[in-house]
C-alpha cells in the first residue's frame, strides 16, 4: 500500500478507495516510531483507544462529519476527558471529564484524538524549550528551537503524524511554531474558538489555533470548532464563510524598510523582500506603514496589565509549588509579584490609547503581511540566552491579540540557507476568511511540499456550493470594485468578496461627468450592448439597507444580468444622468478604463475618500 497523506483531502480520497481507518492508526504510530522523538508528546493515545473512538464513527461520511477519521493532536493546556492535562508542569496535572468545547466539536465532526501535545511550560514563551520533558526536535533541521509555546502541536503536524493539531496563541504561540517548521498556523480571531477548558495565559487575549498542512485544511477545522459558547464570557459569533477565490486587488500594509527587525539576519531580510515580490506577482498593492507603534504595543504585552494575569491564572498553585516549575517560566511570571493595580491599569489605559492611535492605520489597507518570525534561533543559542531569544521571536507577534487582529502564518519558500520562510497574514477581527483567501495562494504560489513531509501540494479544491443564507450579491462596477477608492465602504459594512464575473452581453458602460470621486455608470441597452467585467460582493440584508440609502443620483440599484445566466442586484445608472458622459464600454470594464486613463488614476489618488496611504511600493 502506498503512503497515506495526511492533508485531508487526501485522506478522505484514501478512506474513499477502501483504506481502513486501522490502516490510518497504523501510520500514525509508524510515523511517531521514525520521528524518534519523546518530547512531541505527553501523552498517547493507545491504537485500541483510537480505534474505539473510530468505532464511533459509522460508515464513511463526510458530509455530516466533514473531519470523519482525521487524526489530530491537541496542546497539552487544553482538555481531553480521559487524558491528563498537565500544561508541561506534573504536579499540575489533573484528569478532565469532559472535552474542552473546541476538542468536543471536533470529535462531533469526525476527528480522532492522537494525543496531548509538549508546551513551554504554561504556554509562557515562543521557543518550545521551557520545558520539563524532552525539548520537541524541529521537523526541518533538530538543531533549531521548534518555536513555542506550541511546539509538539506544530512538529507533529510537520512531521505529518497528525492531519492537524490545536495550540493556543497568546504572543504568537499559534504562528511562531509554524513559521519554524514549513506549516500553517491559523490564529482565529479571539474569541471565535471557545478557551473553555482551556488553561488560561492571558484569558482577556489567549485563542486556539489550528495547525496544518495546507490552508484549506486550517479554515476548514476553524470552520467545524468556530460558535459561540456560553461557557465562555469571552466567546463571540464570528462569521466564517467558504474559503473561496480572494479580491482581486487587495492593499497590503507592510512594515516600513527602516522599521524592520531582522537582528543581523540577512536570509531571513531576504526571504521577506521575495515575499513581497511574490505578493506584487499576486496583484497586491503594497503600502508602507510605520511600525514604531506597534512594537510599542507588543511591549505593553510583557508588562504591568497582562504579566499579571498570567499570574492570576495560577497564583493558587504558584504559592504552593513554585519550586515544581521550570526556572524561566517562574521567574518570568513571578514577576507580577512587585507589580500593583495601578501599573495594570496604566498598561490597560495605554493599549487603549495605541488602539485608538492605529485604529486608522488598520482601516487604510485591507490587510497586512509581515515576517512570521525575524530569525531562525540554534537551541544553544536560547538556552543561553532565553529572554532576550525569546523576546526577539515575538517581534512581529506580540502585538496581534493585543489589537484584537486575526492572522495566518504561511509558508512562502526557503532562504538560501534552506530553511524555511514564512510571512504571517494580519487583518481586523473577523476578517479570517481574507487573511486565510491570500494565505492559500501564497502557499500555492511557493511550490512548498508540505511541512517536513516531503509531500507535494494538493490541488486547491474547487470551492463548494453555497449553502443558502441571508446575505445578498451586490454587484459592483466602478469605484466599490476592490482596490478602489470606496471599496472600504463595503468592507465597513462587513461585505465579503463573492467572485470576479461579467454581466450578460446588454450594457452599456459610462464615465460620468463632475465625480469627486470618479465613478462609471452601468446601463441595460435593447441591443449592441457588451460584457462589462463586475465583482460581487456578499452583504446581510441590514448591512444591504444601509449602502443602498447612501447611493447619490444618478445611481441607483438594479437587477443586472450576469453572464452565467443569473441575476443580482447592482448598480445602474439612470438614462437622464448621462449627458456629458463618455461611453467606455470599448475597455471591457472600470479597472481597464482607469489603467489606460492618467487623468482618472490621479483623480482616484487624490480624491479625499481615498485611504491615507504612506507609500506605494
Amino acid at each position: 500500500m502506498s503512503e497515506i497523506r495526511f492533508d485531508i483531502g487526501s485522506l478522505h480520497a484514501a478512506y474513499r478507495a477502501g483504506v481502513g481507518v486501522a490502516a490510518m492508526i497504523d501510520a500514525v504510530h509508524a510515523r511517531i516510531a521514525a520521528a524518534d522523538d519523546p518530547g512531541i508528546f505527553i501523552h498517547l493515545a493507545a491504537k485500541a483507544d483510537m480505534l474505539a473512538q473510530a468505532q464511533t464513527l459509522g460508515p464513511f461520511d463526510p458530509v455530516t462529519k466533514p473531519l470523519w477519521g482525521v487524526p489530530f493532536a491537541v496542546k497539552d493546556n487544553i482538555d481531553v476527558a480521559g487524558m491528563p492535562t498537565t500544561a508541561a508542569c506534573a504536579e499540575y496535572a489533573y484528569m478532565p471529564q469532559v472535552d474542552a468545547t473546541v476538542v468536543a466539536r471536533l470529535k462531533v465532526a469526525g476527528a480522532l484524538v492522537v494525543g496531548k501535545t509538549n508546551l513551554d511550560q504554561f504556554a509562557t514563551g515562543l521557543v518550545g524549550v521551557r520545558t520539563p520533558y524532552p525539548i520537541p526536535k524541529n521537523a526541518i533541521d533538530a538543531s533549531l528551537v521548534p518555536g513555542g509555546s506550541s511546539s509538539g502541536s506544530a512538529v507533529a503536524t510537520a512531521r505529518g503524524i497528525v492531519s492537524f493539531a490545536l495550540g493556543t496563541d497568546t504572543a504568537g504561540s499559534g504562528r511562531i511554531p509554524a513559521g519554524l517548521n514549513n506549516i500553517v498556523g491559523l490564529k482565529p480571531t479571539v474569541g471565535a474558538l471557545s478557551a473553555a477548558g482551556v488553561v488560561p495565559a492571558c484569558r482577556t487575549l489567549d485563542c486556539i489555533s489550528v495547525f496544518a498542512l495546507t490552508v484549506d485544511d486550517a479554515y476548514a477545522v476553524f470552520g467545524v470548532a468556530a460558535a459561540k459558547d456560553p461557557a465562555d464570557a469571552y466567546s463571540r459569533a464570528v462569521k466564517v464563510p467558504a474559503l473561496t477565490a480572494r479580491p482581486p486587488v487587495l492593499s497590503v500594509g507592510v512594515p516600513a524598510k527602516q522599521d524592520l527587525k531582522f537582528f543581523g539576519d540577512t536570509a531571513m531580510a531576504e526571504g521577506f523582500d521575495a515575499a513581497l515580490d511574490m505578493l506584487r506577482g499576486l496583484g497586491c498593492r503594497l503600502v508602507e506603514i510605520p511600525f514604531g507603534d506597534f512594537y510599542a504595543t507588543a511591549n505593553l504585552l510583557y508588562e504591568g496589565a497582562w504579566v499579571a494575569e498570567r499570574y492570576a491564572a495560577i497564583a493558587g498553585f504558584m504559592e504552593a509549588n513554585e519550586a515544581a516549575m521550570h526556572p524561566v517560566t517562574r521567574k518570568i511570571i513571578g514577576g507580577a509579584r512587585s507589580l500593583s493595580a495601578a501599573d495594570a491599569f496604566r498598561g490597560l489605559y495605554a493599549l487603549q490609547a495605541y488602539r485608538a492611535k492605529l485604529a486608522p492605520v488598520l482601516a487604510s489597507v485591507d490587510l497586512f503581511c509581515v515576517p512570521t518570525a525575524p530569525t531562525h534561533y540554534a537551541l544553544d543559542a536560547v538556552l543561553a540566552d532565553p529572554i532576550v531569544t525569546n523576546s526577539r521571536l515575538g517581534t512581529f507577534t506580540n502585538f496581534v491579540n493585543l489589537l484584537d487582529m486575526c492572522g495566518v502564518a504561511v509558508p512562502s519558500g526557503r532562504r538560501d540557507d534552506g530553511l524555511p520562510m514564512s510571512v504571517t497574514l494580519l487583518a481586523m477581527a473577523g476578517k479570517d476568511w481574507l487573511t486565510a483567501g491570500l494565505a492559500r495562494d501564497i502557499h500555492a504560489a511557493s511550490g512548498l511540499p508540505l511541512g517536513a513531509t516531503g509531500w507535494a501540494q494538493p490541488g486547491s479544491a474547487p470551492p463548494g456550493e453555497r449553502a443558502p443564507d441571508e446575505m445578498i450579491d451586490l454587484v459592483v462596477v466602478g469605484a466599490h470594485l476592490s482596490g478602489m477608492p470606496l471599496n472600504g465602504q463595503l468592507r465597513d459594512l462587513g461585505a465579503q468578496f463573492s467572485r470576479t464575473t461579467r454581466t450578460a452581453p446588454a450594457y452599456r458602460l459610462y464615465a460620468l461627468a463632475s465625480q469627486s470621486v470618479p465613478k462609471p455608470g452601468l446601463v441595460r441597452v435593447a441591443g449592441d450592448g457588451m460584457r462589462i467585467d463586475v465583482e460581487v460582493w456578499r452583504l446581510d440584508p441590514g448591512a444591504f439597507g444601509r449602502f443602498v440609502a447612501a447611493i447619490p443620483a444618478p445611481l441607483g440599484i438594479g437587477t443586472i444580468e450576469l453572464d452565467d445566466g443569473t441575476t443580482a442586484k447592482g448598480f445602474v445608472a439612470e438614462t437622464a444622468g448621462l449627458s456629458a458622459a463618455i461611453d467606455i464600454s470599448a475597455h471591457g470594464g472600470w479597472r481597464s478604463f482607469v489603467a489606460s486613463s492618467h487623468e482618472p488614476q490621479r483623480r482616484l489618488e487624490e480624491a479625499p475618500d481615498h485611504p491615507t496611504r504612506i507609500a506605494v511600493l
